[in-house]
């Protein structure tokens, strides 16, 4: 039932998404996140748990300042394989856009054996080892489907604008222009969420 909301949203036969089955990875701990320039450029922050990927949309992206609180707005699960997809989701359909896999590694629950639990609680301590997104990160509720993505202070914080510093793939090396156009996507469309932005002081 995990995987109902996101098969309901999608045309298999139009996009080359996963399908998704409910698996888990060597470690059970992956995490990935996904460059997404749909009708909005935004980062889709997502966590492997119970065989799917908990998912939020992140639409500033993430920040290495402590100070900064990032939005991060719950979405269905994801299938485990959604972590590999990089490429272009046909336009008319649901996400319509170019997507890159702009960082992934593992992570590590802080202070609790129950993810569940803290979810519920709203309040999801991580360590993350990936490329990009290293050390100590915390996701807050605030209500309903909305929630905080916020760096704890330890030595990977930073003021350093990293979605403008370090753009590409981690995967590919490729901008989310040059995946549209190997990919037959929009290339325009694409290439304007590839347009550095200027650091935000909140969300």
């Amino acid at each position: 039932m995990a995987l109902e909301e996101y098969k309901r949203k999608r045309r298999f036969t139009k996009t080359a998404e996963p399908r998704g089955k409910k698996k888990t990875t060597a470690s059970g701990r992956l995490f990935v996140v996904q460059k997404h320039q749909a009708s909005h450029l935004h980062y889709d922050l997502r966590l492997e748990h119970n065989g799917v990927l908990k998912s939020w949309a992140v639409p500033k992206g993430p920040s290495l300042d402590p100070g900064t609180k990032r939005l991060a707005m719950a979405v269905e699960d994801h299938p485990v394989d959604y972590a590999e997809f990089e490429g272009t989701i046909p336009e008319g359909e649901y996400g319509g856009g170019t997507v890159m896999i702009w960082d992934r590694g593992t992570y590590t629950p802080e202070g609790i054996d129950d993810v569940d639990q803290a979810l519920r609680d709203g309040e999801l301590k991580l360590q993350f080892t990936g490329k990009k997104l290293k050390g100590s990160w915390v996701l807050v509720r605030t209500r309903n489907r909305q929630w905080l993505f916020i760096k704890h202070r330890d030595a990977h914080a930073s003021s350093r604008d990293i979605t403008a510093e370090q753009p590409r793939s981690v995967v590919s090396r490729r901008t989310l222009a040059q995946i549209a156009k190997d990919e037959g996507g929009n290339v325009e469309k694409a290439a304007r969420g590839d347009v550095p932005r200027p650091a935000a002081a909140s969300s």
